[in-house]
């Protein structure tokens, strides 16, 4: 994948546990990514369809950098499945087992595992109101909303509810309720989970800018964190969402995310579709 030629504009399709993304390779050029191409591209019935943009771009300090879209044209800070999408990319072009990534979150690791999935580190969870953000001073582990969430930042801010049963709530209703809350200034993902076992969870998810999705890797975890800081479960955990199984281990060094990887299909957007954006607004 290279950058806009008159040809048109090369992109992959990948997806990781049906959290499906558009990525785009830009290190031999200048970021391409605009609001407005953003939002052209996640329309699903005009455009391609993705929950996320993920872009490649050049980095002095590791193997490559990943700025992230979400459908709406809005930026998010962290994608967890983009990443490991991403990462394994990454890891068949240069042969390697291992590599290193920055994202807003800054310096990352991922690995492919001896199974073929491919885990990242996520950073350490944010815990502190301001940095989630949260509006106002309160107890991140017991936010004053109906259904006492769990507030987690993992590069974007999360709202983790424990529920009895996960499968019975109504994501398009509950979702965009409480990401457009006022404690959330930079809005939030909506997690709702269940207990299945002390390792194991039933988590469905809406994602700021996006909506529902099949699966959520910062969300899940968020999910993980919040479920082992109200004593539900340990530090490794499997959560089962509605694209398939994600695995997350909270360790010294950072929260580990696991999962399947595909790679779907390469395509070239033509020129006619990027002429279009030019009367777009930004």
């Amino acid at each position: 994948m290279t950058e806009p030629s008159p040809q048109g504009l090369p992109f992959m399709k990948m997806h990781g546990a049906g959290n499906d993304f558009v990525i785009l390779d830009s290190r031999t050029g200048g970021a391409v990514t605009t609001p407005a191409l953003a939002r052209a591209l996640g329309d699903r019935h005009r455009g391609v369809g993705f929950d996320q943009l993920a872009e490649i771009r050049a980095s002095d300090v590791a193997d490559f950098a990943l700025d992230f879209w979400n459908s709406d044209g809005s930026r998010t800070g962290a994608c967890g499945n983009a990443t490991r999408c991403v990462s394994d990319y990454m890891m068949r072009q240069l042969d390697r087992d291992s590599l290193t990534l920055v994202t807003q979150r800054g310096e990352l690791q991922a690995r492919r595992l001896k199974d073929g999935r491919v885990s990242v580190n996520m950073g350490h969870p944010i815990r502190d109101w301001q940095a989630v953000p949260l509006s106002h001073a309160v107890d991140p582990d017991h936010l004053p909303l109906p259904g006492d969430p769990v507030a987690v930042g993992m590069g974007n801010p999360h709202c983790v509810f424990f529920v009895e049963n996960a499968e019975a709530v109504d994501l398009a209703v509950q979702g965009p309720r409480f990401e457009h809350d006022p404690l959330f200034p930079q809005r939030a993902n909506i997690e709702f989970a269940s207990l299945i076992a002390p390792d194991h969870l039933r988590m469905r998810v809406w994602e700021r800018g996006a909506g529902v999705t099949l699966a959520c890797g910062s969300g899940a975890c968020a999910t993980a964190v919040a479920a082992h800081l109200r004593g539900l479960t340990g530090r490794h955990v499997r959560l089962d969402m509605d694209g398939g199984l994600l695995e997350v281990d909270w360790r010294d060094d950072g929260v580990w995310l696991a999962g399947p990887v595909a790679h779907v299909y390469d395509a070239v957007l033509p020129p006619a579709f990027l002429a279009a954006l030019q009367d777009v607004t930004p």
